[in-house]
């Protein structure tokens, strides 16, 4: 690493040190002054000037404070050969530059391509049952051999069951963690980080020396939700750190499912609920994931094909003149194109999806297969 990249990376880190300057706030910060460095380099006056930024934050940037400890964590950075990734980068994963809350930078150890072209989070209940570690280790198996790369949080329950599927299906699968690098919580998973550094990683948005305090994990699951094309939900409680995932999920525009349960259960109320509401899509195996991501298109051109020929109804064929105009489109763009209500468009979408004739992908885009 030379000196320039060095010193960009000093200053990368210091930002996030800055008090009271969270992620959406440091990019504008960045943004009025010109870059990272220059940030650094403003006078008080200017900074001043700054809508949010007050006296306190102003003397921490022109004093520089900040950059002392990002020294110190520069120094753990090349000890434990970890990649700092900044917003701006090449290498940071484009779904989580996509989001409007995205860490200015974030800590990765591991092998994992970020940026693989399928990935998936899992999640659910710490306190998951024996039915639901069947479930989850069933779903990631039908992953197998397909490059679907599997991110959750290494928290017990759930989570764990999550990584050690991937691992044992030959799935490559991140952790996003609550706290630094220079940790692992909960302790009884350091075995299962470790396998994970070779085939995965481990990922954060803390420094070293940050504590796995209650208050990061609602924060660290923004990562969980914005790092994958969708999150799938086994097993959760009404209320949850699961249930906030699927929210911010929803948030982002990125597909959410979840797997039913007996309504007795107090673990299945969290999913029952989701798929009740419409806030997740009712799953029970790899395939059907597979099929509402678009992810199992190869191989079946030929049948779609044929069902080309089939006779649309009069209002089927406007909304398929639309896709074929448009390429893809929101459900929103083709109501309002069709002049017709967002009820009934949804209704015709969902026929032409049974009828193999066009693909809901992520982000409830719609297009002609």
């Amino acid at each position: 690493m030379n000196t320039k990249t060095q010193e960009q990376l000093l200053y990368q880190v210091g930002v996030t040190l800055l008090p009271g300057v969270g992620d959406v706030n440091a990019k504008k910060l960045i943004a009025y002054c010109g870059g990272v460095e220059a940030v650094f380099h403003q006078k008080k006056s200017h900074l001043l000037k700054i809508d949010g930024i007050g006296p306190k934050l102003a003397d921490a940037i022109t004093n520089q404070s900040v950059l002392k400890r990002a020294e110190e964590e520069l120094e753990f950075i090349k000890k434990h050969n970890i990649k700092a990734l900044f917003y701006t980068e090449n290498e940071y994963p484009l779904r989580l530059k996509q989001v409007h809350d995205s860490p200015v930078l974030i800590y990765f150890k591991g092998n994992a391509e970020l940026n693989e072209a399928k990935v998936l989070s899992v999640v659910g209940t710490r306190k998951v049952s024996e039915h639901g570690k069947l479930i989850c280790e069933q779903i990631l198996a039908g992953f197998k051999n397909e490059n679907v790369l599997i991110v959750s949080g290494l928290a017990y329950g759930v989570d764990t069951q999550a990584h050690k599927s991937s691992l044992d299906n030959g799935l490559n699968t991140i952790a996003v963690l609550a706290h630094g690098l220079d940790r692992i919580y909960p302790g009884a998973n350091r075995g299962l980080a470790k396998r994970m550094i070779e085939q995965g990683g481990l990922l954060t948005d803390f420094p070293s020396r940050t504590n796995p305090d209650a208050p990061n994990f609602p924060k660290r699951n923004r990562i969980i939700a914005g790092l994958a094309d969708a999150t799938l939900v086994i097993e959760s409680a009404k209320k949850g750190g699961s249930l906030i995932t699927a929210d911010i999920a929803n948030s982002y525009n990125r597909d959410v499912f979840a797997v039913p349960g007996r309504p007795n259960d107090v673990y299945s109320n969290g999913t029952n609920f989701l798929i009740r509401t419409n806030r997740a899509a009712l799953v029970e195996s790899a395939e059907d994931i597979k099929y509402m991501m678009g992810w199992d298109i190869a191989g079946k051109e030929n049948s779609a094909q044929k069902k080309l020929f089939i006779e649309l109804k009069p209002e089927e064929e406007i909304l398929m003149n639309i896709l074929a105009q448009e390429k893809d489109s929101t459900i929103d763009l083709i109501a309002l194109k069709a002049q017709m209500p967002m009820s009934k468009v949804s209704v015709i979408l969902l026929n032409l999806e049974f009828e193999g004739l066009i693909r809901c992908l992520p982000g409830k885009v719609f297009k002609l297969i």
